[in-house]
């Protein structure tokens, strides 16, 4: 990519019709709104992909994106060390969507999955209690408590975070073959209209 790197929400809106857009988050996520005509190659399933999104950005630019733009990090750096160049969109979804631009969402979820964000929200919450509840019968169990927040910490610092990757593997959190093979015709058709 001859662009930078980074692209904000105000730099990606006018390039989008000519952008590569893959979008790295859980199927989950994907599905609460997405950046319109973007394909969902979740990071788990990257190195999968890489074949055809290798082949794609010979035929046009990439952009990364997923909520926030660590995981689009990872992705682009990731990509990089495969000789594929591509950009990442500054502040992820959360950012396209405070600036007002739309997110598309399938039509047909009547019941949408929790975020990651709040999947981990859930998660670290109901350990912490369960630890400090716990504890009173064996004061061992409030090093459960202890390791959520030392877990959190170091998630703030590093900008990363392990409990988001255990939940990605979950079944509601992981995507249908189908739809990783329809993400990945679909990119391999969009390269061929180029």
């Amino acid at each position: 990519m001859t662009a930078p790197h980074a692209l904000s929400p105000a730099q990606a809106l006018p390039r989008l019709q000519d952008l590569i857009v893959l979008d790295v988050r859980t199927p989950g996520e994907y599905a609460t709104g997405h950046l319109p005509g973007a394909l969902n190659i979740p990071l788990d399933h990257l190195s999968r992909a890489l074949p055809a999104i290798r082949h794609a950005a010979g035929h046009g630019d990439i952009l990364v994106v997923c909520a926030s733009g660590a995981r689009s990090d990872t992705a682009r750096t990731t990509l990089a060390e495969h000789g594929v160049d591509t950009a990442t969109l500054t502040g992820g979804t959360g950012a396209w969507a405070a600036a007002g631009h739309d997110l598309h969402r399938p039509e047909q979820a009547s019941r949408l999955p929790w975020g990651m964000e709040r999947q981990v929200r859930l998660t670290a919450g109901t350990l912490v209690l369960a630890g400090l509840g716990l504890g009173p019968i064996h004061p061992a169990l409030r090093l459960v408590s202890a390791a959520v927040a030392g877990g959190l910490a170091f998630s703030a610092v590093t900008d990363s975070c392990g409990m988001a990757a255990v939940l990605a593997r979950l079944p509601h959190n992981r995507p249908r073959r189908a739809d990783i093979d329809a993400a990945l015709a679909a990119l391999l058709d969009r390269q061929h209209r180029r």
